[in-house]
């Protein structure tokens, strides 16, 4: 590993006792030698980190300071047909980054600084079985043709969490040896560490972009739109499978255009052998009130793009949450449109979902 990031420069390690000592949880602390130690009982339950809106004004700092390590109590898989046919236990939650539209706060609290699961053999072994249990994948899907796709990443950044610990490598290099499966995560970071990997194909990054102008505003600590943009060609070379992840794509006035422009500037820039294995997921944006109101004591400035009730509405995801999403008499309209973009600008991606 390369020294650790600027996104990053841990003061404080609240740590389950188990976590702390787990051999997983000794590495980590050594990569922050200076850091306080801080005992918890639950990394569900750390007060002046995560779960209390009042520390709104700390947002950021927090997640660059403090870090957390527990252990992953319920280790399972599950059904989900959309992005990947399978998410994996997580390996991480919580994320350095601060996306203004991040739906992960909404779920642990407010500045959801990075925690890391120590038990990582426990979450590879489950995996080994799930994928052997499952057998060759006979007909193909939206998913993948050939391969069940796991999502390693659904609560974090994975890129990120490389920075931290060696689980996403421990679970790249596991998907190496299984032939029917691949590991999937979605990334707004640059960790060009992972170039050495070697992965084979077996794991696929999804680079989510969307018009820079709107990232600057909404995509707080992330790497800039273009450096994503320059990094595809790179990870495929180094044998990743790469896919884009068109997401959120906020409505404003002048969408199309930032959109058409962003699309033109990909086939102008993609080299033939990423194009070839070129695939996307659309999904427009879906903010929550409470979020909103959060987000006004931090940075108003983003809900100006992401806040718009004149144009949306309340629906109640699939996991029960309450939300907030573009009317629907309006959003089969941008679907069909942005679509519609993508074939004409960017014909050698083929669009595995769109919502």
């Amino acid at each position: 590993m390369r020294a650790p990031s600027p996104l990053l420069d841990v003061r404080r390690i609240y740590a389950e006792p188990d976590a702390a000592r787990s051999p997983r949880g000794q590495e980590i602390i050594a990569r922050w030698p200076d850091a306080t130690i801080v005992p918890v009982e639950s990394h569900w339950q750390i007060p002046e980190v995560h779960g209390d809106e009042r520390n709104v004004a700390r947002w950021v700092r927090i997640k660059t300071e403090a870090l957390v390590l527990g252990e992953k109590k319920s280790v399972a898989t599950r059904l989900n047909g959309r992005s990947a046919d399978f998410i994996a236990p997580s390996l991480a939650n919580g994320c350095a980054m601060a996306c203004a539209y991040c739906y992960v706060p909404r779920r642990k609290g407010y500045s959801n600084p990075v925690t890391v699961f120590t038990n990582i053999d426990r979450i590879t072994a489950h995996l080994a079985r799930h994928v052997s249990k499952q057998g060759p994948k006979t007909e193909p899907n939206q998913c993948d043709p050939d391969a069940w796709v796991y999502d390693i990443g659904e609560n974090s950044d994975c890129s990120v969490d490389a920075m931290i610990s060696e689980n996403v490598r421990d679970v790249c290099d596991l998907f190496r040896m299984l032939p029917t499966a691949k590991a999937s995560f979605a990334t707004k970071y640059v960790n060009r560490d992972l170039l050495d990997w070697d992965p084979l194909g077996r794991t696929r990054i999804r680079f989510s972009l969307m018009p820079a102008s709107v990232a600057k505003v909404t995509d707080i600590r992330t790497s800039p739109v273009a450096e994503r943009i320059a990094a595809i060609d790179d990870f495929v070379e180094a044998g990743y499978e790469v896919h884009l992840n068109f997401s959120p794509i906020i409505v404003t006035p002048t969408w199309i255009e930032d959109w058409t422009e962003l699309l033109v500037h990909l086939d102008d820039v993609l080299s033939p052998a990423a194009k070839r294995q070129l695939a996307a997921e659309v999904i427009f944006l879906t903010h929550n009130e409470r979020l909103h109101e959060v987000n006004l004591g931090w940075h108003p400035k983003a809900e100006d793009l992401l806040w718009t009730p004149a144009t949306q509405e309340t629906k109640v995801s699939q996991n029960g949450a309450v939300n907030v999403r573009y009317r629907a008499d309006r959003k089969r309209a941008h679907v069909d449109a942005f679509t519609q973009l993508v074939a004409r600008h960017l014909p050698s991606c083929r669009i595995r979902y769109a919502f």
